[in-house]
């Protein structure tokens, strides 16, 4: 049965609340959406859920029902009381007053699987998906409703990747689930969202002791997308033009080519030759 609405703007004025610009406060507010996110996330009995940014915990009820536990992680003070006071009927949600990005993940879910179901907005997206994907306790899935041009960037293939989508790819698999309108929030925003699901694999597709040298050489090579991959990766790295020419040759890739048009395999033997160079020169 589809809870019934949170009254948001209601809550919001009897406690002298306005939506918050500056933190991307558009509140998801139609339950029926609610739901399908809920569903789209695949959430259980069995599950332990973060959530971050609940709001005022118009997702965080519909997780609570469908969830053996909720960790809700709200950054606004000024939301905590209505938060509590929403949820107060929720016996398996805990609220954490904090920046989601000042906490380790594995500290608060502990060394147990667990899903990330969440609303977030756009400015922060990169930051907390590296952040959660960094954690020692990688979660198995995350289900985020973000922009759709975000959603979309994030889905891309070889050929118009960026930065985000390979640092979201080399984890996991990511899809889009549900295409949410701008009315179902509060304020509605300017564009229509996306809710992802991303399915983590077992384990990165690049090795684990070899993903910060990945990351230095995926940061270089986009950090100048309209160079070639030769003088976008020389440039990043500080090197003169003919050491990222050799570099790529060695991987078996042409130097003219742009970092966007890179597989992720191509990325894993671009950073083992990097390693070895880097070995050899020791």
């Amino acid at each position: 049965m589809t809870l019934k609405a949170l009254d948001v703007p209601g809550l919001l004025r009897s406690h002298g609340l306005t939506p918050r610009k500056g933190l991307g406060q558009n509140f998801l507010t139609d339950p029926v959406v609610l739901d399908k996110v809920v569903e789209a996330a695949g959430v259980t009995t069995e599950d332990a859920v973060l959530e971050i940014g609940p709001g005022l915990g118009s997702l965080t009820r519909h997780l609570a029902r469908a969830a053996r536990q909720v960790t809700a992680v709200e950054i606004d003070g000024n939301l905590i009381p209505l938060l509590q006071q929403v949820l107060a009927a929720e016996p398996n949600v805990r609220v954490i007053h904090a920046d989601i990005l000042e906490l380790d993940p594995a500290e608060v879910m502990g060394g147990d699987p667990y899903l990330v179901v969440a609303n977030i907005p756009y400015y922060i997206t990169s930051a907390i998906l590296r952040h959660l994907l960094d954690s020692s306790n990688r979660p198995q899935r995350l289900v985020l409703t973000v922009q759709r041009e975000v959603a979309e960037r994030i889905c891309a293939a070889p050929g118009d990747l960026s930065l985000l989508a390979l640092s979201v790819q080399v984890y996991g698999s990511p899809r889009p689930v549900l295409r949410i309108p701008a009315g179902a929030f509060y304020p509605p925003p300017n564009v229509d969202s996306t809710t992802l699901r991303i399915d983590l694999h077992p384990q990165p597709r690049i090795p684990s002791e070899q993903l910060d040298a990945f990351f230095r050489l995926a940061k270089a090579g986009f950090s100048q997308k309209r160079k070639t991959l030769r003088n976008a990766l020389s440039g990043g790295l500080g090197w003169k033009p003919d050491q990222g020419a050799k570099l790529l040759q060695a991987a078996q890739i042409d130097p003219q080519r742009r970092a966007e048009t890179l597989t992720i395999d191509e990325w894993a033997r671009l950073t083992a030759e990097f390693l070895e160079e880097n070995i050899k020169a020791v």
